[in-house]
């Protein structure tokens, strides 16, 4: 299969960051194609820049129409997911929702460690439209500026692993996910320094994908996930135009 992989972020570090788990744990026949914003922010915290995020994944994913098998929104809050799955027929994942499923499967209450505080109200909306509120045991976050996404693994990893080592005395998880792009990989590293699964968004992201390929469950064409109806548009990118129109009925 052919997996189209888009960082919303514009930082081309995070995008490293991302291929390379992504590659790690891939299928040996599926071929990964990456892409990163071209307009946007560094990393996203807020709703408004999950907005941004969005329209640049709708742009890129309108721009390489018929030339994957699956989309992974590869950023934390999945910006853009509901929308594209009402106009793309091939599965399309978010990490937020493949980590949370996956941490469903895992135990019974879930913790997130993020990378700032100000994004853990949009989280906590992504978690309760997943219906897995009730099963939050808490969201525990680094309180400091950041400096390079790209190297936020090896700026604060004492307190990455400090965080996740509360979330499980403290806070009472079954199971921990290292929540957004800048932390693609970390999992690996702290395997076996914590006595719960530790789960990563971006290769529950690829492995969610590739399984929903293999499954060819169809594509919607009623019910709310039908493609938009047909209707007259103006200004549009050419990406966002392509989405349209191959989704109108």
């Amino acid at each position: 299969m052919k997996l189209l992989i888009i960082n919303p972020n514009i930082s081309r570090g995070v995008t490293d960051l991302i291929e390379a788990e992504a590659r790690r744990v891939s299928a040996p026949d599926t071929r990964i194609e990456m892409a990163t914003a071209r307009s946007g922010v560094a990393y996203i915290e807020t709703r408004f820049e999950a907005l941004l995020g969005a329209h640049a994944v709708a742009t890129l994913a309108g721009e390489r129409l018929g030339h994957y098998d699956a989309l992974l929104i590869a950023a934390f809050g999945d910006p853009g997911l509901a929308a594209l799955k009402e106009v793309l027929d091939v599965p399309v994942v978010g990490m937020t929702e493949a980590a949370l499923m996956t941490a469903a499967q895992l135990g019974q209450r879930i913790a997130i460690i993020a990378i700032s505080r100000r994004i853990t109200a949009w989280y906590r909306e992504c978690v309760d439209r997943c219906g897995l509120l009730g099963r939050l045991a808490a969201i525990r976050y680094l309180d400091h500026p950041l400096g390079d996404p790209g190297t936020v693994q090896q700026d604060h990893a004492a307190r990455l692993l400090a965080l996740s080592r509360l979330a499980v005395e403290r806070d009472g998880a079954d199971v921990l996910i290292l929540a957004g792009a800048p932390l693609a990989g970390l999992a690996r590293g702290l395997k076996g320094q914590l006595k719960v699964p530790v789960v990563d968004g971006v290769s529950s992201g690829v492995c969610q994908a590739e399984a929903l390929f293999c499954l060819r469950a169809g594509a919607a064409l009623r019910g709310s996930f039908a493609p938009p109806p047909a209707k007259p548009h103006l200004g549009l990118a050419p990406g966002l135009r392509a989405l349209l129109d191959a989704g109108g009925s």
